[in-house]
């Protein structure tokens, strides 16, 4: 009975886990639970994988700019980030989070979107795994690829496409700024006709975008 448990226990947190992150190494993830649940809420799913290589540099750029400006640095957890969170959240002022880039890739190839400690644990352990066995070029490729960015809409080259009706290669920097901008909340704010919100937060990204060019802050990437 306790080598069954864990025996079961060894595939569910250590063999499952490290197998399907070595085959997503090479491997475009499929379909994630977010998709699932937005085709039960009534959405679609438009996705077009794309390679690195076919994904503007200026959206490379933005997204680390808005999301995640030492990702070049961390090892996958943001200390500096995390502490600052807490220290808001604790004091009152509004909630924010202190999630990576390569937290957030986990969480959206391999987990359930509803926020518990089981998923953060899991998430823990998954971002772990990509930094170790993927790196952070591959990393941002399947961020890119599988992030929400609009109803039933998935990744860079349906996101540019839909918005711009450009191929994710040809994205300018104003428009890689809006797409950054409306990662938060995909479904209410638009990339394509933004409010004076998404305006004012899309050049705040261009110009943190020129700091981040700068000072090298892609070099792991670009």
């Amino acid at each position: 009975m306790i080598g069954g448990v864990f025996a079961l226990l060894l595939i569910v947190f250590v063999i499952g886990p490290v197998a399907v992150v070595a085959i997503y190494r090479f491997v475009p993830p499929p379909v994630t639970y977010l998709m699932v649940q937005r085709m039960f809420e009534g959405h679609g799913i438009e996705r077009r994988w794309v390679p690195m290589r076919q994904i503007s540099p200026h959206l490379v750029r933005a997204v680390i700019a808005a999301e995640d400006a030492r990702f070049c640095e961390h090892h996958g957890f943001d200390v500096q980030a995390i502490q600052k969170a807490m220290a808001a959240n604790a004091s009152g002022k509004k909630l924010r989070g202190g999630s990576t880039i390569s937290q957030q890739t986990a969480k959206n190839v391999f987990l359930w979107p509803h926020r518990d400690w089981v998923r953060k644990g899991f998430e823990s352990w998954f971002t772990v795994l990509i930094e170790v066995g993927w790196g952070k070029r591959r990393i941002m490729e399947v961020y890119l690829n599988t992030i929400e960015w609009g109803p039933g809409v998935y990744g860079a080259e349906a996101a540019a496409e839909k918005n711009f009706h450009v191929h994710a290669k040809d994205l300018t920097a104003a428009q890689a700024s809006r797409l950054a901008a409306i990662v938060p909340k995909p479904l209410s704010w638009k990339a394509a006709k933004p409010g004076p919100y998404v305006r004012r937060r899309s050049g705040a990204i261009t110009r943190n975008a020129g700091v981040v060019r700068r000072e090298g802050l892609t070099s792991c990437v670009l």
